[in-house]
Order: structure tokens, then C-alpha cells, then sequence
């Protein structure tokens, strides 16, 4: 038997960027919320080289009043949406992983159930690679969880 899928898709605008996981957009209806990148974690000691690289990438693939399609994924206590970003039918969060910029974040992973494969795939091959905070040998950084 197959289930129904209940997809919250969310049509928005980019405002700004918070950090290397937090992106601020403007909702159809004109108010601004904070979107935190589902299923994958961002280094978050300020300061950092790739901290500060994971932000970078961010602002390039998300400049300001970039159309967005967020799949909402829950809704945090504090008013953060959690939810997976696109950008021309491509997974925002999945890039900054695939970039090494990022890495998946198990603990939250079942939330993105259609591309679950593609994250580990892309998170494998940027450590094969050594891209990103995969070029130390062993990453000892802190992550943000929520």
C-alpha cells in the first residue's frame, strides 16, 4: 500500500544569510522567516575558516531575492522552519554537501526521505575528494544541530 505523501512546499524569496545552515527568505504573504537547512549540519564556531567558507557558499548559491522552493520538513519552537531549499529544481542543502561545506546530519537525515542516497553519496565523495572541511584529516569542528 502506498502512502500519501503531505509535501508543505513553501514559495519564498531570499532575504539575507544568516550563517553556513540559516538562510532568512520572505514568504508570499511578505513576512520574513528564518529557514534552518534540513538533514545536514554546518560548522558553527564563528570565526572559522570553514565556517565562514560554508556562509561564502552560501551567498553565492543564494545572492539576495533568489526565488525559492523550501520543502518544509518541521517547525521549530522558536518559529525557525526546517526544510530543504531549491533553487532551479536543485537541493541547495545536497550542493553544500557535495561541495564538502557541510555534512549530513543523521540524526535529522529521515526527514529528507526522497534524497536520503544522494546526501551520503555526496557527503562519500567530497571526503574522497578531500573538499572543504574534508582537507583535514580528521574533522574535530563544532556543528550547529538546531
Amino acid at each position: 500500500m502506498m502512502e500519501l505523501l503531505e509535501l508543505i512546499l513553501v514559495l519564498a524569496t531570499v532575504v539575507g544569510i544568516t550563517d553556513g545552515n540559516t538562510i532568512l527568505v520572505k514568504d508570499n504573504g511578505g513576512q520574513t522567516i528564518p529557514v534552518r537547512l534540513a538533514c545536514i549540519k554546518a560548522p558553527d564556531a564563528t570565526g572559522q575558516a570553514y565556517t565562514l567558507a560554508a556562509t561564502q557558499r552560501l551567498k553565492q548559491l543564494l545572492p539576495p531575492k533568489t526565488p525559492v522552493v523550501i520543502r518544509s520538513t518541521e517547525q521549530l519552537d522558536n518559529g525557525r522552519t526546517v526544510g530543504e531549499v531549491f533553487v532551479d529544481n536543485r537541493s541547495v542543502n545536497l550542493l553544500l554537501v557535495e561541495s564538502g561545506n557541510a555534512v549530513v546530519d543523521r540524526e535529522s537525515l529521515q526527514n529528507c526521505y526522497e534524497s536520503k542516497t544522494q546526501f551520503l553519496i555526496a557527503e562519500a565523495n567530497a571526503k574522497n575528494k578531500h573538499l572543504g572541511l574534508w582537507q583535514q584529516s580528521k574533522i574535530q569542528l563544532n556543528f550547529r544541530t538546531k
